[in-house]
């Protein structure tokens, strides 16, 4: 029987007095933990630890690379053209890889999207788009390889077990431990997929506000910095993009429904600040991917884009032409009285969608793809009295009373009003130091 060269009761304490972990100690916490050396419990107490105490950017480093090796690692070398992904740390009505990936994919770059499902008040990509018939997510690596190798050039699919197994691990337990909303280990889940995803670069989208994990925009753009110093310590070219989440984003918060908004904007039209953060995040990927004067926009109005689009729906079995999932029972909310809206709440109307249905509770659960939240108005829109100013959906109608109890409040009506969004959309663009 072996002897472990660290305890883990140590190196807990260590970081549990404020101090630095050092580096082979680190990446054994991490390993012992993936093998099962290393409980549940220490490794609750140790992420607590991190949570109160914080890290030093190169434990954080560190820690993102031992979660790396602690899993399979793959390669888009053999494609011939490349790669770059996108990933957006969550919001409300934030279905903006749907246009985007096939937007991209239209330029010749490929695009290896491995995306997630939602918990909570953040829609996953996955659910969205497993409400178009016959579309499926898991896919072989074989068949992402076939997909991006081909005239198809992106793939939207669930990401493999064998990435990273120690934050699969390490997330699950945080979820139930209270410490899922710290930096440095938001930091190091997400960019240790993403880096063990192999692609060449990747942008993010880090959103701040409401209905953003990260409520304060300095916290924000910690974490930008952060993650954009790890993609591009490992080799990954990366930059941020920092953005607003005080406001749902587009008009369609659920399933079906940014499906439907989804398609819209590769049609052309579509709410303006989904198409103007489209826009701005495939000029971004694509300028990685080393065409920095691409016309994105024409690409979205000449119908190229929406080729692609049908192209990446068919190729996982999906049929871009059959009707989505329409809820049983809607119910609409009116203006009470005249004026400008002058505040919309992001938070309550996410929470809103998922007590309808839209999202889980548990990981469990199903989704109800119909279920969700249309707005017909948002901050510095004119409204009269009687006016709709949104309509829930769910295939339950018992659901409404939870949902409007969410929203109670997260609007503003005045009668010579000045719209408060918290700021621009696209606040800032944060590259590597």
């Amino acid at each position: 029987m072996s002897v472990e060269p660290f305890d883990a009761v140590d190196v807990i304490r260590a970081k549990r007095d404020g101090g630095t972990v050092p580096e082979p100690a680190l990446r054994w916490m991490i390993d012992a933990y993936t093998r099962g050396y290393v409980s549940d419990a220490q490794m609750a107490s140790f992420a607590m630890a991190i949570f109160q105490r914080g890290m030093q950017r190169d434990e954080i480093r560190v820690m993102t690379d031992a979660m790396i090796a602690s899993g399979e690692r793959m390669s888009f070398a053999s494609l011939g053209k490349p790669t770059v992904d996108k990933h957006s740390t969550g919001g409300v009505g934030d279905k903006i890889t749907l246009p985007l990936a096939p937007l991209v994919a239209a330029f010749g770059v490929a695009v290896p999207q491995l995306s997630g499902r939602g918990l909570g008040h953040t829609g996953g990509t996955l659910d969205k788009l497993e409400a178009i018939p016959g579309w499926r997510a898991a896919l072989s690596n074989e068949e992402i390889m076939a997909q991006l190798a081909g005239e198809v050039g992106a793939v939207i699919c669930a990401a493999g077990t064998g990435l990273a197994p120690a934050d699969k691990k390490l997330y699950a337990l945080r979820d139930v431990t209270g410490t899922v909303d710290t930096i440095p280990l938001i930091a190091s889940s997400i960019m240790s997929k993403k880096i063990a995803e192999g692609t060449d670069a990747l942008v993010l989208d880090v959103k701040f506000g409401s209905g953003a994990f990260m409520r304060d925009v300095e916290d924000a753009r910690e974490l930008a910095r952060t993650m954009v110093a790890l993609g591009n310590d490992s080799g990954v070219a990366t930059t941020a993009l920092l953005t607003n989440m005080n406001v749902p984003l587009g008009f369609a918060i659920g399933n079906a429904n940014e499906v439907r908004e989804s398609v819209e904007i590769l049609a052309g039209g579509g709410p303006a600040d989904v198409r103007e953060l489209t826009v701005e995040l495939a000029r971004e990927m694509l300028a990685l991917a080393g065409q920095p004067d691409a016309d994105v926009e024409a690409a979205l109005d000449n119908g190229k884009a929406m080729d692609s689009w049908r192209k990446m729906i068919q190729a996982q079995d999906g049929d871009p032409d059959a009707a989505l999932p329409v809820a049983r029972e809607t119910h609409t909310v009116v203006a009470a009285s005249s004026g400008v809206v002058t505040r919309m709440e992001a938070l309550p109307f996410g929470i809103g969608a998922w007590r309808l249905g839209a999202g889980r509770a548990r990981a469990e659960d199903k989704i109800v793809f119909a279920a969700g939240i249309d707005l017909h108005a948002k901050p510095g829109d004119t409204v009269q009295a009687g006016d709709p100013l949104f309509t829930l959906s769910a295939d339950d109608a018992a659901r409404f009373d939870r949902a409007l109890e969410a929203v109670e409040g997260a609007w503003t009506i005045e009668a010579d009003g000045v719209a408060d969004t918290g700021g621009p959309l696209i606040l800032e663009r944060i590259t590597a130091n």
